[in-house]
Parts: structure tokens; sequence; C-alpha cells
């Protein structure tokens, strides 16, 4: 697997309402960790706020993805500048896997392995409750990484409301209703 085969590359359903979605990043794997759990790295492709790094410490993810690309393209209507979220670390083991509880659709969980000089990243979106947040999740997520990829190999991304809304129809398209 190569940054060809993993930019762009679409999420899976492994599960009516599980999600998975890989991207393979440049190392080392500390690294990637970083960007996971510091919030001024993770505020650059998903959301800033502090994480305590202890199993069942409560946080707060605060999205602006506006700041995301430039420019951040036109955001859906009904969609506002700010989305705030609280969570909590269900599972941690530095710098291989971290979950998280993801308000109000299920839970998260990003776990890291080495690959020669890069980091398989695989994100896992459990319990989605309905299609419509499958879909809005499915896209955010493939967005969100291509960002972070970019983010670590210095490329270019498309502007992420513009991504986002191409990526709904896609994965309409590609998750069976």
């Amino acid at each position: 697997m190569n940054e060809h085969q993993t930019r762009d590359a679409y999420g899976v359903l492994t599960e009516p309402a599980t999600l998975k979605i890989q991207r393979l990043l440049p190392g080392p794997l500390e690294r990637v960790w970083a960007y996971l759990t510091q919030s001024d790295l993770r505020r650059q492709w998903l959301g800033a706020g502090e994480m305590e790094m202890e199993v069942g410490a409560p946080f707060e993810l605060v999205w602006r993805n506006d700041e995301l690309t430039n420019p951040p393209g036109q955001r859906p209507a009904g969609f506002s500048d700010e989305y705030r979220m609280h969570s909590r670390i269900t599972e941690l083991d530095p710098p291989r896997k971290l979950a998280i509880t993801w308000q109000a659709s299920g839970d998260v969980s990003f776990e890291l392995e080495p690959r020669g000089s890069g980091v398989l990243l695989t994100v896992i979106h459990r319990r989605l409750p309905d299609r419509p947040t499958l879909l809005m999740v499915a896209a955010g997520w493939h967005m969100h990484l291509d960002i972070l990829l970019a983010r670590t190999m210095a490329g270019e991304v498309e502007p992420f409301w513009d991504g986002w809304s191409r990526l709904m129809k896609e994965y309409d398209q590609r998750i069976p209703a």
C-alpha cells in the first residue's frame, strides 16, 4: 500500500453500522500519534480539544471546518462554523490505539500500525445509528483523513466543504441503502 493507493481511498462497511477507513501516512509512529492526541496538531485536520491521556477522561472536540483548507469551499446549509462534541477516552494503548465515544453516533477507534517508513492509520466508527448519519460520517472521515495526509506530506487537498459535498454523493452511490 502506498500513498497513491490510500489518498482518496473510500471507507467500507465492515458491518451494517460500522465504517472502516484507512490512510498510509509518513512515519514515524510517534508523529502520527501526536496528530491524533495533541490539540494543536489535531485541529489542523479534525478538531481541537485538549485530552488527558487516561481511560475514562472526558474531553471536548471543537470543529472549525472552515479553517481546515483555504479556501474552505461552500459550507452546506444547516452547518455552523463551529461544532462541539463531548467525548470520553474508552481505550488507550499509546502510541498504537486510541478509542473514544462519539456523541450520539457510536464510538471511534484509531489504530496505528508501522508499515516500513510509514504508518497505517485505521479509523473504525461503530454503531452509526442510521443511513443519513453514516453518509455524513463517511464523507467527513474521508475528507478529514485526506487533509491529515496532506498535512503530513505537505500536499494539497480540495476545499473541505466542496470535497465533503462531493463525497456525500459518492458514498450515497457506493453504500447500499
